[in-house]
Formats: C-alpha cells, sequence, structure tokens
C-alpha cells in the first residue's frame, strides 16, 4: 500500500542548512522541492530571505527539516517564524519531537535514500515528510479569533456626527452577521461575544474551532468595517505526528459475499469488528490501516481462502490458519465474551483470537527479551513475518548507523557574551515592542470606549432635552387645560342660569288662566310683561341683565316714585311699547317720556299674572292703557298749543300798549 500524505497533491520543501549559522552569519539553504514526481525534483541554494519568500509565493503544504532550530536561533524567534508561515503550510521535523533522533537512522527505517550532503539531507527529510514521517512543530491552536470592528473612526458631537456613528455601527452589525451566517453553512462551531454601541454593533467577536484555512472568510477592510483572523497562540511548542500511531495487531478475516474483519492486539484484546456486502478490497484494506499494521492475518478455515491471501500479501504479514475448519461451537464458545452482530464477524473475530493464541507463547517469550524502550510491536513484526531473531533485531535498532557522524545538534548553541549581549537586548526591544503594542491596543480600545460614552452621551442629552421640552409641553397644555375646564364650569353655570330661565318662561305659557274669563283654550291674546322693581338705574339694569329689555316690550315698574332724568332718559333709550307703574311718576319723568311718545298707564288698568320677574298680561288691556294715552297726550298737546297761543296774544298786547 501507499502511505504517501495528500501533501504531494500540493508542494513539500525540504531543508537543511548549507553554510553559515542562523544565530550569526547570514545562512544558506539546501532547498529541495518535492510533489511526488522524481523526475520534477528541483534543487536549490537560497538565502533565508528568499526561501522566507518563495514560503510566501508557493505556499508549500510542509516544510521538513531534520532541525527546527536550523531556521530560527531560539525558542521565541521559532514562535515568531511559525506566525509567518501561511496558513496552509506546517514545519515538520522528520527526525522526532523533543527528543528526535539521527536522520540517517530514520531515513534508513522507513527506506528513504540517505547522504550526508546538505541537498542529499534535505532531499531525505523532503520524502520523509512526504511518507508521513515526522511531527508537525505547532505554537497554536486549532481556535481562531475573528474579530470585526469599526473600519474608522466614529468623530465626536453634533447631529451629522451621531448619524454617521449609527451607520459605522450599523455596518458593524450587518457585516457581523454576515459573518455568523457564513460559519452556520460552513458548520463551523463558534462562540460569538459583541459589544453594542449607539446604531448597532462597535465589535463582534467569534471565537472559531478551527484554523484560518478551514474558515471561509479572510481579512479585510473596507469602509466602514475591518476584520482581523488571528489563530489561539500555546503556551509553548508542541510536537504532533503527522500519522496517527498504529500498533502491531492481528487481523482475522471471514471472506463472502459478506466480508468481515476483526482487529485484535498482541495482548489478545479486542479493537474492533465490522462487516459490509458493498465494501471493495481497496475499502477493507483502508480500514484496516486505520486501526493497525497487521502482523498476522488469520482465516477460521484451511487452507487459506484466496481472498485472505491476497489481504495477507497486501500487508506483508504472516498468515495463520487452524490445523481443520474451527467447527461453529468452539467459535461461539471463544467469542462468547465479545460483543459481535453476525455469524461473519464472530467468524473473523474467532480466527483473530485462535491466531493470538497460538502465538501467546511467542508473544510472550519475545517481550521477555526486550530492554527498556524499545518497541515490542516493531520486534514483533520482524521475528513473526521475517523470521529474524529477536537478538538481531536488537541489534540492528540499536547500532549507530554512522559511529563517526556528528550528531545533529537540536538545542541552540551557547552563545559568547557579545552574542548574548545582542540577544539580551534583541529580547528586550521585543519585550517593549510587545508592551508598546499591548498599550497601543489599549489605547484604542479606550478610544473606542470614549467614542462610544461620547455618543451615549450625545443621545441622552438629545433625550434629556426632549423630555424637558416635553415637560414644558406638558405643564403649558395642563395649564390650558385647567382654563378650559374653569371655563367649561363657568359655561355650564351660565348655561344652567339660563336653563333656568327658559323653564320659568316656559311656565309663563303653561299658567292657568281661570281668572280671565274671555281667553280662549289656547291662551290667546296675551303679551308678556318685563318687572321691573324700582324705577331705579340698577333695578332696570338689573332686569335688562336677567332677561332682556328690548324695543317694543311692555315694561312694569312696580314703584315709579323717585324718578329722574338720566333714569327716565335710560328707561326710554330701550324704546318700551308701554311703562305700566305703581305709584305716582315724577313731572319730569312723565315729560321725558311724553317727548319721547313713550306711553305710560297704571298697572291696575291692566289685569296681570307674575311668576318671579316675569308677568303676563291681557293684550286688549295693553291696549286699552295705549289708546287712554294717546287720547290724553293729544288733550296736552291741545292745552300746550292753546296756552302758547294765549302767550304769544299777552306778549303782543304788551307790546302794543308800550308803543
Amino acid at each position: 500500500m501507499s502511505t504517501r500524505t495528500s501533501a504531494l497533491d500540493a508542494v513539500v520543501f525540504g531543508v537543511d542548512i548549507q553554510s553559515g549559522d542562523i544565530r550569526g552569519d547570514a545562512p544558506s539553504y539546501a532547498l529541495v522541492v518535492y510533489d511526488g514526481d522524481d523526475e520534477n525534483l528541483e534543487r536549490d541554494v537560497v538565502s533565508h530571505r528568499k526561501l522566507r519568500r518563495l514560503i510566501a509565493d508557493v505556499e508549500p503544504a510542509i516544510i521538513a527539516t531534520d532541525n527546527m532550530y536550523e531556521l530560527a536561533a531560539d525558542k521565541d524567534q521559532l514562535i515568531h517564524f511559525l506566525g509567518s508561515l501561511p496558513s496552509n503550510t506546517r514545519l515538520v521535523q522528520v527526525t522526532g519531537d523533543e527528543q528526535p533522533e539521527t536522520l540517517s537512522r530514520v531515513a534508513k527505517r522507513h527506506g528513504i535514500p540517505y547522504g550526508k550532503e546538505p541537498m542529499q539531507e534535505a532531499e531525505a527529510a523532503a520524502r520523509l515528510a512526504a511518507h508521513n514521517v515526522g511531527y508537525e512543530v505547532s505554537a497554536f491552536t486549532d481556535t481562531t479569533e475573528l474579530k470585526v470592528s469599526r473600519g474608522r473612526s466614529t468623530g465626536k458631537g453634533g447631529w451629522s456626527a451621531d448619524r454617521y456613528t449609527r451607520r459605522i455601527h450599523g455596518s458593524v452589525k450587518r457585516r457581523a452577521r454576515e459573518v455568523e451566517s457564513t460559519l452556520d453553512e460552513a458548520g463551523l462551531e463558534y462562540e460569538r461575544e459583541v459589544r453594542e454601541a449607539y446604531g448597532g454593533f462597535a465589535n463582534a467577536v467569534f471565537t472559531i474551532e478551527a484554523r484560518p484555512a478551514d474558515i471561509p472568510i479572510s481579512r479585510s477592510r473596507s469602509g466602514d468595517v475591518r476584520v482581523e483572523i488571528e489563530r489561539e497562540r500555546r503556551d509553548g511548542i508542541e510536537f504532533r505526528p503527522l500519522a496517527k500511531r498504529r500498533d502491531h495487531v492481528v487481523v482475522g478475516i471471514d471472506p463472502g459475499t459478506t466480508t468481515a474483519v476483526a482487529i485484535v492486539s498482541l495482548e489478545g484484546d479486542v479493537l474492533d469488528v465490522w462487516s459490509s456486502r458493498m465494501s471493495t478490497t481497496a475499502d477493507v484494506i483502508e480500514w484496516i490501516v486505520e486501526r493497525g499494521r497487521p502482523i498476522i492475518v488469520a482465516a477460521d478455515v484451511t487452507p487459506m481462502p484466496e481472498t485472505v491471501e491476497k489481504f495477507r500479501r497486501s500487508f506483508d504479514a504472516a498468515g495463520w490458519t487452524p490445523e481443520r475448519d474451527l467447527p461453529i461451537d468452539e467459535k461461539q464458545h471463544r467469542t462468547n465474551d465479545h460483543p459481535y452482530e453476525n455469524d461473519h464477524q464472530r467468524d473473523a473475530l474467532a480466527a483473530a483470537l485462535y491466531a493470538v493464541d497460538d502465538h501467546a507463547d511467542q508473544f510472550e517469550r519475545i517481550a521477555r527479551k526486550l530492554p527498556a524502550g524499545i518497541d515490542r510491536g516493531e520486534v514483533t513484526a520482524r521475528v513473526v513475518t521475517g523470521g529474524e531473531t529477536v537478538e538481531t533485531v536488537l541489534e540492528d535498532l540499536t547500532e549507530d548507523d554512522e559511529p563517526d557522524e556528528e550528531e545533529t545538534e537540536h538545542e541552540p548553541r551557547e552563545l559568547t557574551p557579545e552574542e548574548q549581549r545582542i540577544r539580551d537586548l534583541e529580547r528586550q526591544v521585543e519585550r517593549l515592542e510587545g508592551h508598546v503594542d499591548t498599550l497601543e491596543g489599549r489605547i484604542d480600545d479606550r478610544d473606542e470606549e470614549i467614542e462610544d460614552l461620547e455618543a451615549e452621551l450625545a443621545v441622552t442629552r438629545r433625550e434629556e432635552r426632549r423630555k424637558v421640552r416635553k415637560d414644558r409641553e406638558v405643564s403649558r397644555l395642563e395649564r390650558k387645560v385647567e382654563r378650559l375646564e374653569n371655563e367649561r364650569d363657568d359655561a355650564r353655570d351660565t348655561v344652567d342660569d339660563l336653563e333656568e330661565k327658559v323653564e320659568r318662561m316656559k311656565a309663563l305659557w303653561k299658567l292657568d288662566h281661570s281668572n280671565f274669563a274671555d281667553v280662549s283654550e289656547k291662551k290667546a291674546g296675551l303679551v308678556p310683561v318685563k318687572v321691573v322693581d324700582q324705577f331705579t338705574r340698577g333695578a332696570i339694569q338689573e332686569a335688562d341683565e336677567a332677561y332682556g329689555i328690548a324695543t317694543d316690550d311692555v315694561v312694569y315698574v312696580r314703584d315709579a316714585s323717585g324718578a329722574g332724568r338720566s333714569t327716565a332718559e335710560l328707561l326710554a333709550s330701550f324704546e318700551p311699547r308701554v311703562v305700566l307703574k305703581d305709584g305716582g311718576l315724577s313731572d319730569i319723568a312723565r315729560s321725558i317720556l311724553f317727548d319721547r311718545d313713550i306711553p305710560v298707564g297704571p298697572a291696575e288698568d291692566v289685569a296681570m299674572q307674575e311668576v318671579d320677574e316675569l308677568a303676563v298680561a291681557r293684550e286688549a288691556d295693553v291696549e286699552a292703557v295705549i289708546d287712554d294715552w294717546r287720547e290724553r297726550a293729544q288733550d296736552r298737546e291741545r292745552d300746550q298749543k292753546a296756552q302758547m297761543v294765549d302767550r304769544l296774544i299777552s306778549e303782543h298786547r304788551a307790546g302794543d300798549n308800550e308803543a
């Protein structure tokens, strides 16, 4: 089977230092570019700067080296180097993790050509990494922080600035929702934390359980919004094997229409059981490879079926069959303590367990001979499948392939005092720069917070001004309402008074006129009379205010004595039809009323019915009083004319006598 990594679908860089030292003089590197095709293998010697540029341009899947400290002088520089790599590029140390082996030993174990020249070591590293050999060097977790924030300052104060702030925060909110929708569509797990601000979001931080390469969003800055992506950093350096560890196992296979496979450890523990009707040979092999490296492939019948034999040859494993076909009852007894789903899985499991039972003594003898630190599975596999002795395998595994070869240095060398001083100063500068970056970040955060608070303050002030204006308007309206309520109450009082007057006037027409013998059934021939208590200005004005005195009204004065000129002139100004009186009228008042042609007669000549201030009289009586006054007026006029003639004659005679 091919064990090449999917990285070969892209590019692997094999790197080894050619000359110089990463800690001092500018180094040069032997670079091998390997894409799985031996004919297209590229070799070159490049500077450190050019190597970094090629990594950025080509974005290889793997950068393979036998010593990670050939690319960085120390841990801090190594972390910085890892952080500068493209998101899809991994640094792989092919010789191991914290306690690496020599490159020659690793290459020999995996059958990779090796030579001492830097270019040959670079090629060996590239080929090993392409076959999933080595450990990925990582300083970052698979968690990524994506931050959506404002792309520009929001400014300060004013209505225009408020609209501008709302627009920016609204844009951040819309972009955050777009990011959230994209992450949901990609099926990524994340947590979201937002900081709300006037009109939307000041920022939104997404903590995503994925590498930047797996996130369908990139860094950007467009107008009002910027998107920043940064991987979460580990506390230190971590080594992760390119290929998952696969222990040596024993495999039982039951072929047929339904193929069943059982995986059992060298200790006899059942690791997995599986069966399928639709799987191909390749599918079965892939399933086995994912779970271990077969030492023995077993069947439950003898001779071994051809299909099982093909699987055995594919893994270059030893075969096992029973001396005779295993009876069903024995298979049931041997698998009684282990779960399975059907008879096919039971037969495969029984074959694997009986194979382990048959080799149990051999496995135990091998284990007793192994010193500490030696992989039991590797030795057992070579003894069982290759027929080697334990001693031969141990000698091969422990011998130094190149006794005179200088071991690869995986730790930074001891620096000179000058280099150490430079290193200390560089670290101090880095710390100070980091501190400056932290402080600048805090300042930016504080500036953003101040801008947010100023925007909120502006909003609060506007709201307060609105509230003050509202309170003033409410107070004004309350005063207006109170005034209108008072006016309403006064109007209601006036209406009540008028309604009472109307009721009294209506009552006048509902009076029983039984004492008027000539009044018809419909009470026709009656006239209303306006009553004035005294012949004074105040009484006349009160009567006018109470029910009004109009032209041609019949006015009744209860007490006509004491009237003077002004009082008579006031009453005459209303031009009443007739004035009925009780008591004597003064000469001056009589004269004024006479001159104004206003009839005056005694009230006793008119039959009246009174209710409060109002009264009703018979029309005929009123007309009789008027007619009587007119006759008297004519007599008075004749008397006045006779008196005037007599006076003129007397004056004439007096003049003649004097002559």
